[in-house]
């Protein structure tokens, strides 16, 4: 485990877990450049604690894998090396602080011949998952990421922070290249935007509306969507799943269309357990993991494009600045 901030000490505890469930996992280190926070998740889940990985490589212990939770701008240069030593990684989202620094990743991934793997938690959420096969040609999109101020991730605004989520699901959803992105977002408490609302037409014709925000009073984590005939909301916190079809009872268009309301059955589960699960898996295997870097840069691109719209909003307002 390469960090161990706030989100890497919950790697550091599900591969502690995995380990007792499966006997085929071990958690042997952590390592974090801040000695008494390596020293403390070290002692919490019985493993070594390093202060670099140059340190954690120079020792005997036999490393395959590696979670990646350091700084955003950290990644490129904690992954290369993980890399270039043979040990495969998934990487925290967002993948890297730039689309040139992505792309190395991906070179770099190709030419170790390495696994790969970016940590978009939601394509992993038993919700998202169960919508999927529903899936035909979305046409709309309402999407709500709100949460409380912490002082958690703030190298990166909001966009980078938590809409990045939805970007990339939506992009799984959509199978359609972008037309337009318009976006505008403030900085409320931080020096970096902490509230962004962006929309987003795809050449299908679809629309997505997207708001994030770290500065709200509630949790909110929704994603509702219309596609012909259909209506399907997606709670993320909840991991449940509405589906509402219009039609008659033989599929047919009537005068009176009947709404038929379906709820999946879903088999609630961690996201980062299930994540983290399927990196292991792709290791084993050696497949291609289920969210490989290219979907990473694909979902880094699209906000890097919100931020640069934002930006370009926040200027015609002379609020640069």
């Amino acid at each position: 485990m390469i960090g161990v901030g706030a989100f890497g000490r919950n790697h550091a505890r599900v591969y502690h877990q995995l380990a007792r469930e499966l006997n085929t996992v071990e958690l042997v280190g952590v390592v974090d450049e801040n000695p008494a926070g390596a020293d403390a998740v070290a002692k919490e889940f019985g493993c070594r604690a390093f202060g670099s990985i140059d340190q954690l490589i120079s020792t005997n212990i036999n490393v395959q894998a590696a979670s990646v939770a350091v700084p955003t701008i950290h990644h490129l240069p904690a992954a290369r090396q993980l890399m270039q030593a043979g040990i495969d990684v998934l990487i925290e989202k967002p993948l890297a602080a730039s689309l040139a620094e992505a792309d190395e990743l991906i070179v770099v991934a190709e030419k170790f011949g390495r696994i790969a793997q970016v940590g978009h938690l939601e394509r992993f959420n038993p919700a998202v998952r169960a919508t999927v096969p529903f899936v035909t040609r979305p046409m709309f999109f309402e999407i709500h990421r709100l949460s409380v101020f912490t002082p958690r991730s703030l190298d990166v605004d909001v966009v980078l922070d938590l809409m990045i989520h939805d970007l990339d699901a939506v992009l799984s959803f959509v199978n359609s290249p972008i037309r337009e992105i318009r976006a505008a977002g403030l900085p409320i408490l931080s020096n970096k935007v902490d509230i962004a609302n962006a929309r987003i037409e795809f050449e299908s014709g679809c629309i997505a509306n997207f708001t994030a925000s770290r500065v709200s009073t509630e949790r909110v984590r929704k994603l509702r969507f219309f596609q012909p005939r259909q209506y399907i909301s997606i709670d993320y916190g909840r991991q449940d799943v509405l589906v509402f079809t219009v039609g008659s009872a033989e599929g047919v268009p009537s005068a009176n269309p009947e709404i038929k309301i379906s709820k999946p059955q879903i088999t609630p589960e961690e996201p980062l357990h299930a994540e983290i699960q399927a990196f292991l898996h792709a290791v084993r295997t050696r497949e291609k993991p289920l969210v490989p870097l290219e979907d990473g840069r694909r979902a880094l691109a699209v906000a890097l494009e919100v931020i640069e719209q934002i930006e370009a909003h926040a200027g015609r307002l002379n609020l640069a600045g």
